[in-house]
């Protein structure tokens, strides 16, 4: 398995008690005894009481030895736990993932990628050109790829993160690397998938000139209202499918918001009358997470359908509702929706962080290039983010 990590505590415990009972040929249901005759009964009914007791002394010893693993395993303390981000497109630069090719197991992820994709992935990563790099269809495949080559980094230098790890997530694109990580998706298949949703994602983007941008504001800055007077303004303008609204929830005060380009540059114009105290537009070339992206869902589910999504072997949290997939189930019916739905990123890193007062926060690892997701966590969760590191592509 190309990416490989150490099975989780909740996992290997669930792994050791079928082993034990396996090893010791121990079976907790009820034997039917409905075909033993009368006579072989009162026979060996001596023997078979024996035999219960001690079964039942080889149980209670077995159920003793998982009491404690349990309450050991409970008493890890949570700062040796670690959680894994990975980010998503717009964090791709030319010459991404040259530190990494120090490291073979990185080699061997770019030498895969570029035989399943069919072209030189490595290349444009590092030279480029920036206008192809930032393409959907490559900069989408070069951020994934980037990432779990990081991970590779950070599995040489610190194998005990990757043992440790109880959860992870990534932004937008950075979900799939996340669901590659946690063991639910398979590498190559993987790389597919991605391949299809920016092909799909880059046909919608040439359909409909859109873009998207982050922008601070201030506590009385309704963006709901801005984004609504900006598509007005379009509709005015004759833009055909105008659109406008909120597509990630980044920290308190800091959205990245979506849609034509002639909303986005009503915004711009008028930053000032409508409360906006920055505006920067972002390295893509279409409203993603909105639903100008609705032509890229079908082919998307599509391909996912065709894949064999296994159980995360860790908690993996969807950007569409903050909230960790329950089952490979949950994955293929609410992935699709996160092309069209706005990345609640905020939500998820209070939900991901959330514990009781005086547990200590797990170690954070921002695994791919930019350092973006460790500077939003220090704006959502400033205790968590002073452990949190970054393995840069």
């Amino acid at each position: 398995m190309l990416v490989q990590r150490s099975v989780t505590a909740n996992f290997l415990f669930k792994t050791r008690i079928t082993n034990i009972f396996e090893n010791y040929g121990v079976r907790l249901c009820t034997q039917n005894a409905g075909d033993m005759s009368s006579n072989a009964t009162q026979q060996t009914s001596q023997a078979d009481s024996n035999n219960t007791n001690s079964q039942k002394r080889s149980q209670m010893h077995l159920y003793n030895a998982l009491v404690d693993d349990t309450q050991e395993r409970r008493a890890i303390n949570p700062k040796n736990t670690t959680i894994t981000l990975f980010p998503g497109q717009g964090a791709q630069y030319v010459g991404m993932a040259e530190k990494l090719m120090r490291f073979p197991s990185a080699r061997s992820i770019f030498k895969l990628a570029n035989e399943v994709l069919g072209y030189d992935l490595l290349k444009i990563c590092l030279e480029g050109p920036r206008d192809k790099l930032n393409r959907t269809e490559y900069a989408q495949l070069a951020v994934m790829v980037s990432s779990l080559a990081a991970l590779e980094q950070l599995r040489e230098e610190r194998p005990q993160a990757i043992d440790n790890c109880v959860a992870t997530t990534g932004f937008s694109l950075g979900e799939i690397t996340a669901l590659v990580f946690a063991g639910a998706l398979p590498f190559d298949k993987a790389l597919h998938l991605v391949q299809v949703r920016a092909n799909a994602m880059q046909a919608a983007c040439d359909a409909m000139p859109s873009g998207m941008a982050l922008i601070l504001y201030g506590p009385d800055t309704h963006v709901g209202t801005v984004c609504a007077k900006a598509q007005q303004w379009s509709l005015e303008r004759g833009v055909e499918t105008p659109y406008c609204g909120i597509a990630n929830y980044m920290y308190p005060h800091c959205k990245v918001i979506a849609g034509d380009l002639e909303a986005l540059q009503y915004i711009e114009v008028n930053a000032k009358e409508l409360k906006i105290k920055r505006m920067k537009r972002l390295q893509v070339n279409g409203a993603f997470h909105t639903p100008l992206m609705k032509s890229a869902v079908e082919p998307f589910a599509r391909a996912l359908k065709n894949m064999y999504i296994k159980e995360p072997i860790i908690r993996v949290y969807s950007n569409v509702d903050g909230k960790p997939y329950r089952n490979a189930t949950h994955i293929l019916r609410q992935l699709p929706n996160q092309i069209v739905s706005p990345v609640k990123w905020e939500q998820t890193m209070h939900l991901m962080y959330e514990r009781r007062q005086g547990v200590d926060f797990p170690r954070t690892f921002e695994c791919g290039p930019g350092k973006g997701l460790k500077q939003i966590l220090d704006k959502v969760n400033a205790k968590a983010a002073t452990t949190a590191v970054n393995v840069e592509a």
